[in-house]
């Protein structure tokens, strides 16, 4: 029997960007979909998108317990030890345990086959402590339970909400404007006749829990020889066994130009308060230029405001059911007659592409949130950021993580922290195999913040501008 453990009241108002005191038992499994993270590169490296939560081990009475399928380089924690006054006392709080397996299905699953790897985690925990997963599953639930502690992330139980489907019934109740479209859609016919009651010559189907836009496929109303599906490999057989598995929405094909993908990022603490913690504009690529790549900080300003007050809204909906953690919303923007207009797209209810590099920058600069102009703010001096997880390069595989380390220190291209400006590296476990590694550009002006980026994916992948 698996028993959920309340937060307790010293607790209420817990963030884990900046807990004061207890033990983050971060477990970033990858409990998702396996047929989609196959087919991104260097997928089992994404346990290091967290990794940002070890700069919270600046506050002296934080401990960190942090689970991996296999063991972290010592350069990545050393790397992210020198953002720290005390690197020594940081490293005798921070408790890193692997399983050496990596495997490919998810870390928990594994975890839960192993008691000792459990109770090597039970004998970590000192003290009052809660779970940060990466996604919430039953498995997470489950390891939860055993261990006694509670969850910084939603109940699976309210798992639909964070649905293609529940986010059309979220944005529905908060009164956010959305393209239209058909949700809980499981049959050939219900999706034939949701495509033929769209307007337009396209349409848009997307899995339930499609995430990173794999799930999804643009079909033309002239057949499904027609069919253009963002994950490769996919054909109109194995997408449709997937509808009839996980269901789907159907919902109309924007063809709006330009047309933007800002997002945005919601925190609810265990108490129930609940604001808007960042927006962003989304870097997409792909075959129908809807995967994730990167982002920027913050979204622009034409529709910032209109953003932040539908996630604003969202998040009120989802306190009143009960979520607890982050989660982000992603949204379109487009120019209307009377303005921007932000249509709400879909909403993850987890930890998302935009969250490693927003506690990256608030965690290594210092700053806070200034929810009345969406800013990040140290003193007087905003701070802007360009991020990515997608440079990769063939000179890069075969080199280790403190090889790459070292040479953007030796270019000038690190982190400045008089200045709190320059980059923040990330997943680089996965320079070694896939050549491949991700940073965030931290700027005082958008425009330093966009050249920074630059430059560093100029020097590190022999590409300027792509995300």
């Amino acid at each position: 029997m698996i028993t959920k453990i309340p937060f307790g009241e010293k607790y209420a108002q817990l963030s884990i960007f900046e807990p004061s005191e207890g033990t983050l038992v971060v477990v970033p499994s990858l409990s998702l979909p396996q047929d989609e993270l196959r087919r991104i590169t260097g997928a089992r490296c994404y346990e290091e998108r967290l990794l940002f939560l070890l700069l919270t081990l600046r506050e002296p009475a934080v401990r960190v317990v942090y689970l991996s399928s296999a063991p972290i380089d010592r350069d990545i924690v050393d790397y992210y030890f020198g953002f720290l006054p005390d690197p020594d006392d940081a490293a005798k709080r921070l408790t890193l345990i692997s399983l050496d397996d990596p495997c490919s299905q998810p870390l928990t699953r594994t975890l839960l086959s192993r008691p000792d790897a459990i109770e090597r985690v039970r004998q970590a925990v000192d003290g009052d402590a809660w779970m940060v997963p990466f996604v919430l599953s039953e498995l997470e639930e489950e390891l939860a339970s055993l261990l006694g502690v509670p969850i910084y992330g939603p109940a699976t139980s309210l798992a639909h909400y964070g649905s293609k489907s529940g986010a059309r019934e979220v944005g529905q109740e908060a009164g956010v404007p959305m393209a239209r479209g058909f949700g809980d859609l499981r049959t050939a016919a219900e999706i034939q006749d949701a495509i033929d009651a769209l307007p337009g010559e396209r349409v848009m189907v997307k899995l339930n829990d499609g995430y990173s836009g794999l799930g999804n496929a643009i079909v033309s109303k002239n057949g499904r020889s027609a069919v253009s599906f963002s994950a490769a490999g996919e054909t109109w057989d194995t997408f449709s066994a997937k509808i009839v598995e996980r269901g789907a929405v159907v919902e109309e094909f924007i063809e709006h130009r330009p047309l933007y993908f800002p997002s945005a990022l919601a925190r609810i603490t265990p108490g129930g308060t609940y604001d808007v913690v960042a927006t962003h504009d989304q870097v997409l690529g792909g075959a129908n230029n809807d995967v994730y790549q990167g982002c920027t900080f913050p979204a622009a300003p034409e529709y910032r405001a209109e953003v932040g007050a539908s996630a604003e809204g969202i998040a009120r909906i989802m306190a009143e059911r009960g979520v607890v953690g982050l989660f982000g919303m992603d949204f379109f923007a487009l120019k209307t007659d009377a303005g921007y207009a932000a249509l709400l797209c879909e909403i993850n209810l987890r930890i998302g592409g935009t969250t490693h590099p927003f506690g990256a920058a608030l965690l290594t600069t210092g700053a806070t949130y200034d929810p009345g102009t969406g800013l990040l703010m140290v003193g007087d001096q905003p701070k802007y950021y360009t991020a990515t997880d997608n440079c990769a390069a063939a000179c890069l595989r075969g080199r280790s993580p403190g090889e790459v380390v070292r040479m953007v220190e030796r270019l000038g291209l690190g982190f400045d922290t008089a200045r709190r400006t320059g980059n923040v590296l990330h997943l680089l476990g996965a320079i070694p195999e896939h050549g491949k590694l991700g940073f965030t550009s931290i700027g005082d002006t958008r425009e330093e913040a966009d050249e920074l980026y630059r430059i560093t994916r100029l020097a590190l992948c022999g590409t300027p501008s792509s995300r």
